[in-house]
Parts: structure tokens; C-alpha cells; sequence
């Protein structure tokens, strides 16, 4: 049987590749979910939306908790870092992109 640390040996740099792939693994699969509960509070996101602000989530979220992860860590480095950001702020402009106020119907 495969343990997390096994599955977190593979790496592309310094992030684990077993981490992306539950990320988006579990944002696709929560999205239907999400993008419902959404839709309750008048705001329309598409599940597609919710793949592209799955890593800006996961920053936000791992400030929240006080988890730092290198992607973290090197996301808030000041000194570098430079295609990351570009990639996270990237994802996050592709995230809102598609999203819509659903107005009320008179």
C-alpha cells in the first residue's frame, strides 16, 4: 500500500505533484456543488471557473489556516518567485473572468 509521503516524493521543483493533482482532483469534483450554492446566492460561477481559482483558493486558504506550503512561502516572497505569481494572478483573472451576477427577474 502506497503511503502520502511515497506519493509525495515526485516533484516538479520544490511542489509535490500528488498535491496538485488532489487539488484539482477535489475542486472538479466539488464543483457541481459549489457552483449550486453559488447560484443560491445569485452568483453564477461555472464549474470551469472553479478549476482555474483552485490554486489561488489554496493560497488563500493556507494563509488562512496557517499552513505554509513552498507555494506559499514562495507565492509572498517579495524577492522572486516571479513566473509563480504570474501564474496564480494569471489563474485568478481566468477565475473571475466567467463569473456573473445573476440579476432578479422582474
Amino acid at each position: 500500500m502506497f503511503s502520502i509521503e511515497y506519493l509525495r516524493q515526485f516533484r516538479i521543483g520544490s511542489y509535490a505533484i500528488f498535491d496538485f493533482a488532489v487539488t484539482f482532483l477535489g475542486i472538479y469534483l466539488l464543483s457541481p456543488l459549489l457552483s449550486k450554492l453559488f447560484r443560491k446566492l445569485r452568483i453564477d460561477v461555472p464549474k470551469r471557473n472553479w478549476l482555474y481559482l483552485a490554486l489561488p483558493i489554496s493560497i488563500v486558504v493556507h494563509l488562512i489556516v496557517g499552513e505554509i506550503t513552498p507555494m506559499t512561502k514562495n507565492f509572498l516572497n517579495i524577492q522572486g518567485h516571479y513566473i509563480l505569481k504570474i501564474l496564480i494572478v494569471g489563474l485568478l483573472v481566468l477565475g473571475i473572468k466567467g463569473i456573473k451576477i445573476i440579476r432578479k427577474k422582474s
